[in-house]
């Protein structure tokens, strides 16, 4: 178990411990938090410290300043890093190296946005298991005015969440949404008021990590099983991941908890 600082590789990436959550902030508000290549490279990076720090029980990504949690890929790094073909297999490699280091994380994971979500910020935001956003964000996918190829991964993350009539529309038109329609439509999880979003992530983080860790690991996991085809469930880990649930010291805290009407203390052991 590491009790180290979280040290970032980039000053384009914020990282600090508050209580139980890891706080990953997208730091480049000069381009509205673009993604560049050493923000890409930050992320599993950090990703495979909070997975080893028992302190960490879940992470929130944000976007500095007040205009946008992530406004795509930083396109003045295109030039150098998709113009020879060489260069795009390793820009998107990377990207998909963070973006698949998000989704497989083991521990929960909470895109907060506020402002601008567009393109690569979409892609970050539906890698993450609940997206709570303040009213004012603004969400699209503008592969096709780039004419850039879209990740499988990308797409399925997005017809998994919405469906495919509404990937196809939100990818089709390259439209923009705001909130509202987002959460209408299950892009994102839920709208606080302008000022509230702050509020809202520091009530998911209480809830979150006041739960058994193992049973939301398991719960995390299983989900990433149901989502597969038949032929590609992991019955065996599925069971596995129950069975330690119900062999941990934390579910028989949590009985006892249940018996004294009293909150449990988890231990994630």
């Amino acid at each position: 178990m590491s009790h180290a600082a979280f040290m970032s590789p980039t000053e384009r990436v914020k990282a600090w411990l508050d209580g139980p959550a890891l706080h990953l902030r997208f730091n480049n508000p000069a381009k509205h938090n673009a993604l560049s290549v050493d923000m890409w490279e930050a992320v599993p990076k950090l990703l495979a410290q909070a997975e080893a720090d028992d302190r960490v029980r879940l992470v929130v990504f944000s976007g500095e300043g007040p205009k946008a949690f992530v406004s795509g890929a930083d396109i003045s790094q295109f030039e150098d890093h998709r113009a020879a073909k060489e260069a795009v297999k390793r820009y998107e490699a990377m990207a998909e190296d963070a973006l698949m280091g998000i989704h497989d994380f083991s521990k929960p994971t909470i895109a907060a946005i506020h402002g601008y979500c567009i393109g690569g910020g979409v892609n970050v935001a539906i890698s993450c298991d609940i997206r709570l956003a303040s009213e004012d964000a603004v969400f699209s996918i503008p592969a096709t005015r780039l004419g850039l190829g879209y990740r499988f991964s990308a797409l399925k993350n997005l017809v998994d969440l919405v469906g495919p009539g509404r990937a196809k529309d939100l990818f089709f038109t390259a439209r923009r949404i705001k909130a509202d329609e987002a959460a209408q439509i299950g892009l994102i999880n839920r709208v606080a008021p302008a000022d509230g979003l702050e509020a809202l992530v520091k009530e998911y983080v209480d809830m979150i990590a006041t739960g058994a860790p193992l049973t939301i690991k398991a719960g995390k996991r299983i989900i990433r099983e149901v989502l597969k085809a038949d032929a590609d469930i992991d019955m065996a880990l599925c069971r596995q991941l129950i069975l330690d649930c119900f062999e941990s010291e934390d579910y028989a805290e949590g009985r006892a908890a249940f018996m004294q009407k009293r909150k449990p203390a988890f231990r994630g052991k």
